[in-house]
């Protein structure tokens, strides 16, 4: 999908790089030429991970639920780079058990907050780039997000916990998120979309039961995406020349497609925003 493209001078920020589809998106972004810098939850998995690949990428820290943390990152990229031309938003988790950071489920945690927070305190250098690119991994799973969309009022996930419904609620507000922030970049040339990778076997499941997670590793090869086929649709929306001025979309198997009622929904959409504004707001300043 990035067959012919130069990406020399142009750089690229990717979160959880240090395996599976974020590992892969900093390999093909840095093999085409641009500086990558990958962050991981330790600085010993970000080095090793970016000393694995061809071309120039730096290791960078970010524990996503930890806002503390989402900030140091944003001020070592600043160190780094000028300007970010594509921000791509892919580190995840999939829990097995109800788990809060600060009395929020820690799914919408990591999954949507760290990253909203990430993004808001590196927009100005997304701005700066000739045509930067706000790229956010959702995924199909979004369907499976209470019919009613964000659970505002519960937030804290209190009540039975449903692994896969508190991850799709999770990748609901990744979608969200990625649409409100297209509209508020209207009439720059930054865009903002979202994707589904697809069913790809890689680390996220290291959080199921054993079993569960054996299945997934082992069995999964047979059914499911590589990982470089899970990372096809996160490169192409990253750096196809098709997608210029193209915001606010959600793709998957590099195609623009159209994702659930609920994640088509504006306001929202611009509720959640107002609301992740709320939860961070100490940390955006």
């Amino acid at each position: 999908m990035t067959a012919g493209r130069d990406l020399t001078g142009k750089t690229a920020l990717v979160t959880g790089v240090n395996a599976g589809i974020g590992y892969e998106t900093m390999r093909v972004l840095a093999s085409r030429g641009a500086h990558v810098m990958g962050t991981a939850r330790s600085l010993e998995k970000g080095r090793e991970a970016c000393e694995r690949v061809e071309g120039h990428a730096t290791p960078l820290v970010l524990e996503l639920s930890d806002f503390s943390s989402v900030v140091a990152c944003a001020e070592s990229a600043r160190a780094q780079a000028n300007v970010i031309d594509i921000l791509v938003c892919n580190a995840g988790v999939m829990l097995n058990e109800p788990r809060q950071v600060q009395g929020i489920e820690m799914h919408f945690v990591v999954n949507h907050l760290g990253h909203f927070l990430l993004v808001n305190r590196l927009l100005d250098l997304i701005f700066a780039a000739p045509q930067g690119r706000v790229v956010v991994v959702s995924s199909r799973a979004h369907r499976s997000a209470p019919v009613d969309g964000i659970q505002f009022d519960n937030l804290a996930g209190e009540g039975p916990f449903d692994r896969q419904q508190y991850y799709g609620h999770s990748k609901l507000a990744n979608g969200l998120f990625s649409r409100e922030l297209a509209r508020r970049m209207g009439g720059t040339s930054a865009t903002a979309n979202c994707l589904h990778p697809g069913i790809v076997v890689t680390s996220i499941a290291r959080n199921l039961p054993g079993w569960q997670d054996a299945i997934f590793r082992f069995v999964g090869p047979l059914f499911l995406k590589s990982v470089e086929e899970g990372a096809a649709t996160t490169c192409y929306v990253a750096t196809s020349l098709d997608l210029i001025g193209v915001s606010g979309c959600y793709f998957s198997d590099c195609n623009q497609v159209t994702p659930s009622a609920t994640m088509r929904n504006d306001a929202m959409a611009q509720r959640l925003w107002t609301v992740s504004e709320g939860l961070t707001k100490p940390y955006l300043i």
